[in-house]
C-alpha cells in the first residue's frame, strides 16, 4: 500500500484550526437528553387546581371513554391500553397555569393562590412531570411572574421537596433578553431556596412573531435556546396566540395551518442536536355535548399529523381529549413498532434486508422504540433490546462506528 503524499503537518494544522468549532459543536449539541418525555401537557388554571385533580380529570376521560369510546373504533389491544392508562397514569405532565388561563384577579389574590398552590403540590404530586406557567417577562407582567414564582416555589419547597421532573413555562416571549433574564432568575431562586445550581429549567413558549424572527431579521428562536444557559428544556409551539399575532382568522388558526408549519419547522431546525425537546399545541375545539365525535376525530387526526411531523408531545385542555391523545399515540406506535423493531435489529446485527440505515436512522429508531414504552404503547418484553441498549443508540453520534 502506498503512503498519501501530505504530511502530518497538514493533519495537525486542520486539528488546531477546527479546535475551537468542535469544542462549540460538542457544548451546544449534546444530542437528544436522557429519560422519559411526556406525550402531552395538561394546561389547568391555578384556580381549578386541587388535591384530587389528576384523579378527577382520570375518572372523566375514563367515563366518556366507556361510553362514548366505541365511535372510535380502536383496535382492541390500543384500546385496552388506553383504559389502563386512564386508570393509571391519566396526565404524564400537568401545568398550573397563572398566565391565560388565569387572568389578573389581582395581586393578594394571585400571592394567595401561588401559595396554596405550591402547597398542595407538596402533598399530592401523582404526575411524572409538573410546573406552573408564571405571567411573562414583558414589562407589564414581569414583576408578577417573578412574584408568583417565588410564592410557588415558597409553598412547595416550605412543605416537601422538589418533585421529579419539574419544570416551568415562560410564555410570550417577544426579545431574547427576556430568555437571558429569565435564566438569571432561576438561578436567584435556586440560591434563595438552597437548591443545586441548574436545578431549575423551563420550557419556553414559540407563541409570538418575535420569538420566531427578531427585529433585525436573525433566527431568534435559536438565540433563545442559547440564552437560556442550559435551562431550556423544551420549545412548546402556542397555536392560538402565534396565529393571531398573524393576523390569521380565528376560523382558520390550526395546530395544521401552514403558518403553524412555518414556525415549527424552525424550532425543528433550532432545537435539532440540542437536547431540548419540542412540543406542538393544542386544539380549542373540546369534545363535549353532540360535537364529541367529531372533536374526537379531529384530535386524532392532529395528534397523529403532530407525530408523523416528529413533535412526540402537545397540549391538552380537557379531560376528555385524553382519550383520543393516547389512542393517536399508541397506534402510532403500535402501528409502527414491527417494522421499527426489525430495522433496528438488522442495524445491530449488520444484517441487510432491504433497508440500509446509517447511525443517525439507528438512534431515530431507538428513540420510537423508548418513547412507545415509556408512555406505556409498546411492553418492554416485546422490544429487541433493553431500555438501557436502546437509550446507548439514541444518544450515538452519526459518526460514531458500529
Amino acid at each position: 500500500m502506498r503512503d498519501g503524499r501530505l504530511t502530518e503537518d497538514v493533519y495537525t494544522a486542520a486539528d488546531a484550526r477546527l479546535a475551537e468549532a468542535d469544542a462549540r459543536v460538542a457544548a451546544l449539541y449534546p444530542g437528544e437528553p436522557r429519560g422519559r418525555r411526556p406525550v402531552h401537557t395538561v394546561y389547568v388554571p391555578a384556580s381549578q387546581y386541587r388535591t384530587r385533580l389528576v384523579a378527577d380529570w382520570g375518572k372523566q376521560a375514563m367515563r366518556v371513554f366507556v361510553e362514548r369510546g366505541d365511535v372510535l373504533g380502536l383496535d382492541a389491544d390500543v384500546a385496552e391500553r388506553v383504559r389502563t392508562k386512564l386508570l393509571t397514569e391519566p396526565i404524564e405532565d400537568l401545568r398550573i397555569d397563572f398566565e391565560d388561563g388565569y387572568g389578573n384577579p389581582g395581586d393578594e389574590a394571585e400571592d394567595a393562590a401561588a401559595l396554596t398552590a405550591g402547597q398542595t403540590l407538596a402533598t399530592t404530586g401523582g404526575t411524572p412531570f409538573v410546573g406552573i406557567r408564571f405571567k411573562s417577562f414583558e414589562a407589564a407582567t414581569r414583576r408578577r411572574g417573578i412574584r408568583t414564582l417565588d410564592l410557588f416555589l415558597n409553598g412547595l419547597l416550605s412543605n416537601g421537596d422538589l418533585p421529579d421532573g419539574f419544570v416551568v413555562t415562560l410564555p410570550k416571549v417577544t426579545a431574547v433578553e427576556q430568555v437571558s433574564v429569565a435564566a438569571d432568575v432561576l438561578g436567584q431562586l435556586e440560591i434563595a431556596y438552597g437548591l443545586a445550581e441548574g436545578t431549575l429549567r423551563f420550557e419556553v413558549q414559540i407563541e409570538t412573531a418575535q420569538s420566531i424572527l427578531a427585529h433585525d431579521g436573525t433566527v431568534s428562536v435559536a438565540r433563545i435556546i442559547q440564552a437560556a444557559a442550559g435551562r431550556c428544556s423544551g420549545l412548546h409551539y402556542g397555536t392560538y396566540d402565534y396565529s393571531a399575532g398573524l393576523g390569521i382568522g380565528a376560523a382558520y388558526q390550526s395546530m395544521a395551518h401552514p403558518a403553524a408549519d412555518f414556525a415549527k419547522h424552525l424550532m425543528q431546525v433550532a432545537a435539532a442536536g440540542t437536547g431540548v425537546r419540542l412540543s406542538d399545541g393544542s386544539t380549542n375545539r373540546l369534545p363535549i355535548g353532540d360535537d364529541l365525535p367529531g372533536a374526537w376525530a379531529e384530535h386524532l387526526r392532529l395528534v397523529r399529523r403532530s407525530l408523523e411531523n416528529g413533535f412526540y408531545q402537545g397540549w391538552d385542555l380537557h379531560p376528555n381529549q385524553l382519550p383520543t391523545r393516547f389512542a393517536a399515540t399508541y397506534t402510532f406506535y403500535r402501528e409502527g413498532f414491527p417494522t421499527a423493531a426489525k430495522r433496528l435489529s438488522d442495524y445491530a446485527s449488520q444484517t441487510s434486508t432491504g433497508v440500509l440505515d446509517e447511525p443517525a436512522t439507528a438512534a431515530a429508531l431507538a428513540h420510537y422504540l423508548l418513547g412507545g414504552l415509556h408512555c406505556g404503547a409498546l411492553e418492554a418484553a416485546e422490544l429487541p433490546f433493553d431500555a438501557a441498549t436502546l437509550a446507548g443508540y439514541a444518544r450515538r453520534r452519526p459518526e460514531t462506528p458500529r
